[in-house]
């Protein structure tokens, strides 16, 4: 017996679009609504709010970032010219 394919979120939009890219866009949401990992505290409480706003449950800090993942934070880095 076959496989039987599960589509998920993206089976709304049934034949329409091609399967690709309806591959593309489940891959997309899967990421965007799982609960990731908070740069401050670093529990896994972190949840999407809108486009590239994301809010820790745990400790309530709300930030920005990418706008389907949580980015790791950039290292500032300073140059120090000694002359």
């Amino acid at each position: 017996m076959a496989k039987k394919a599960t589509y998920g979120s993206v089976k709304r939009f049934g034949s329409r679009y091609g399967k690709k890219t309806r591959d593309r866009f489940g891959a997309i949401e899967v990421e965007q609504r799982k609960k990731h990992k908070c740069p401050y505290c670093n529990y896994e409480r972190v949840r999407r709010e809108a486009i590239g706003i994301w809010k820790c449950e745990k400790c309530e800090t709300k930030f920005t970032s990418k706008a389907y993942t949580v980015a790791k934070p950039t290292a500032i880095k300073l140059e120090v010219n000694e002359e």
